[in-house]
């Protein structure tokens, strides 16, 4: 009987433990692997979310009655942002636009707040800064590409008619 080689068998035992330990890694990481895999397509399936926007939201044109051939756009953006160009002016603020349950009892109200106005001559020939102004208007809809701005919430004093240009 040949003596026992302690180092061999050591060596062997090393080789055993490498491999016991990379086995038991790999099927670790195939776990955390498949976990992620499974946590990310949960994230997915929550992070489909439904936004509704505001429909007045669009471009929008307005023609001046002393000044056909100008128009005032109303560009109603998206995170409540509003661009009005008219003429050589530009003005940039903000809106909130507050639906209806019911068009028959109280229109849709609509608040205008100017951020910044370059102070340049309008549609209407006036030069006016309206930085800093709010105002508030109550939106009639004759159809989905047809509304009014009008005074009061029946709809009884509309001063303005604004044309869908873009969705």
């Amino acid at each position: 009987m040949q003596p026992l080689d302690y180092d061999l068998i050591k060596s062997m035992k090393n080789i055993y433990i490498i491999g016991l330990l990379w086995a038991c890694s790999t099927w670790s990481m195939a776990e955390v692997v498949v976990n992620a895999k499974a946590a990310t397509a949960q994230k997915s399936a929550k992070a489909i979310t439904v936004t509704t926007r505001p429909e007045i939201m669009g471009l929008w044109g307005m023609e001046i009655a002393s000044n056909k051939q100008c128009v005032e756009y109303y560009n109603f953006r998206g995170v409540n942002e509003v661009v009005i160009k008219s003429g050589q002016e530009w003005s940039y603020g903000v809106y909130d636009y507050q639906p209806s349950e019911d068009h028959n009892e109280r229109l849709p109200a609509l608040l205008l707040q100017i951020k910044y106005d370059n102070n340049e001559v309008d549609c209407s020939g006036l030069q006016q800064d309206q930085a800093g102004e709010v105002s508030q208007y109550f939106v009639k809809w004759t159809n989905e590409r047809t509304i009014d701005f009008c005074a009061n919430e029946k709809g009884e004093k509309c001063f303005a008619t604004l044309r869908r240009v873009l969705p």
